[in-house]
């Protein structure tokens, strides 16, 4: 597995949580790392990406002030701190990896892990 994603679970409404996700086996630093979420029925929704120097995010509408995406690349991990949840963010978050990639572009991401279970309940 070339990446790794992790840290999901159950957290109530207005809660917080923070995802990991661990590269191995490639030059994780050179890449372009998103975030990506999925619930049954639905396409995959590009949720955040930063660029591989860690200067530079993208983030989607529905999550702009609420998610911040963290990188660390002496760890090779990238991560996803996501605040004010709301059962509209209860998917299975998955990170993926592009060298040239764009976060409505799933295709220009060719590294991809696998998925994390994120639930927002009361």
């Amino acid at each position: 597995v070339q990446l790794q994603a992790s840290g999901g679970g159950l957290v109530q409404p207005g809660g917080s949580l923070t995802l990991s996700c661990i590269g191995s086996g490639f030059g994780f630093n050179y890449y372009i790392i998103g975030w990506f979420r999925q619930v049954p029925g639905k396409g995959l929704e590009g949720v955040s990406l930063i660029d591989a120097n860690g200067g530079s995010a993208d983030y989607a509408d529905s999550v702009k002030g609420r998610f911040t995406i963290p990188r660390d690349n002496a760890k090779s991990t990238v991560y996803l701190q996501m605040n004010s949840l709301s059962p509209d963010d209860t998917a299975v978050y998955c990170c993926a990896g592009g060298l040239v990639a764009v976060l409505t572009e799933v295709s220009s991401f060719d590294r991809w892990g696998h998925g994390t279970q994120v639930t927002v309940s009361s």
